[in-house]
């Protein structure tokens, strides 16, 4: 759909615009009163999100492509039917297909306490079936207020079971990561993929890194806060139908291997993922469904 049709449709006076975005991909341009912030139909990708009276809570790369087919690098993708690499299928992209598919807007709606919802969804196409071959329904609502809420339902339109994984992937923008702590995952299980995928238990917390992580905590549903000295801020994320924690950071020499990644620009950012993935995988029988929320916000407690 054209930015003239989305306008035409769902635009909000004052409060909600469609604009071509970077890469003249369209996008939705929240201005509320509760907070501003952008989400693109190229992977229902939240991009951007600032309560009001705040710093941003998102970082966003430099140099992340805005292209058809490519991975926005920042913010929050959306990740579906799996996880990483897929097992057995070397050739599949990381991480499926939902965060590069071109998603359809279905609302747009004001709330009322200065929020602002809006709701994209994702069918299968010829695309997606060759790399998966289910029917499905994907709906995601964001909701920009005084927290990012976003809700990732999974619908099983086919006549059979299947099993997926599920992410929003989001990069929190922190001052130094180096400097922050992570408390809410201590005593979980978690599987290190830097270390040729062992499972090891975190004993103590807070959390500090100190190098290239990549672990995926199972079977776990606790807040995690992160303490950002660098901004003088801690950042609550919340999560239900979520049994996985992601956690990563590509840290310096990883991240000079990144064309999508600026200098040094590894320092700003900390993934905290609301998952369900590994172990914790989602098996929906015909009809069912699933729903997933993450609720990001500046924690005053």
């Amino acid at each position: 759909m054209r930015v003239d049709e989305l306008n035409e449709r769902f635009a909000i006076p004052d409060t909600v615009q469609f604009e071509a975005g970077a890469g003249g991909l369209p996008r939705a341009v929240i201005t509320a009163a509760a907070a501003a912030g952008h989400v693109y139909l190229h992977g229902a990708h939240v991009t951007h999100h600032r309560a009001a009276g705040q710093q941003p809570l998102l970082f966003l790369s430099s140099r992340s492509p805005f292209a058809e087919g490519r991975a926005i690098r920042g913010g929050v993708p959306v990740i579906f039917p799996w996880f990483g690499s897929r097992d057995g299928d070397p050739g599949a992209p990381d991480h499926g297909f939902a965060r590069t598919a071109e998603w359809t807007l279905e609302s747009v709606e004001w709330c009322g306490d200065g929020s602002v919802a809006v709701v994209l969804g994702l069918a299968p196409d010829g695309g997606t079936r060759r790399l998966w071959p289910h029917d499905f329904r994907l709906r995601h609502r964001v909701v920009f207020g005084e927290q990012l809420e976003m809700t990732l339902t999974v619908e099983n339109t086919s006549s059979s079971s299947f099993t997926f994984e599920e992410a929003m992937h989001s990069y929190l923008l922190v001052g130094d990561a180096a400097e922050v702590s992570v408390t809410g995952l201590g005593g979980t299980t978690y599987i290190d993929k830097t270390d040729q995928m062992r499972r090891k238990t975190l004993s103590a917390e807070p959390l500090r890194l100190d190098a290239a992580t990549d672990r995926v905590f199972l079977d776990t549903r606790a807040r995690c806060v992160v303490d950002d000295p660098g901004l003088s801020r801690r950042l609550s994320v919340e999560k239900t139908g979520s049994a996985t924690t992601v956690l990563w950071n590509p840290w310096a020499e990883r991240a000079r291997a990144m064309a999508d990644l600026g200098p040094e620009e590894w320092r700003h950012m900390l993934c905290v993922e609301t998952a369900n993935a590994a172990d914790n995988a989602i098996a929906l029988g015909p009809g069912e469904r699933h729903a997933m929320t993450a609720r990001l916000r500046v924690a005053a407690d």
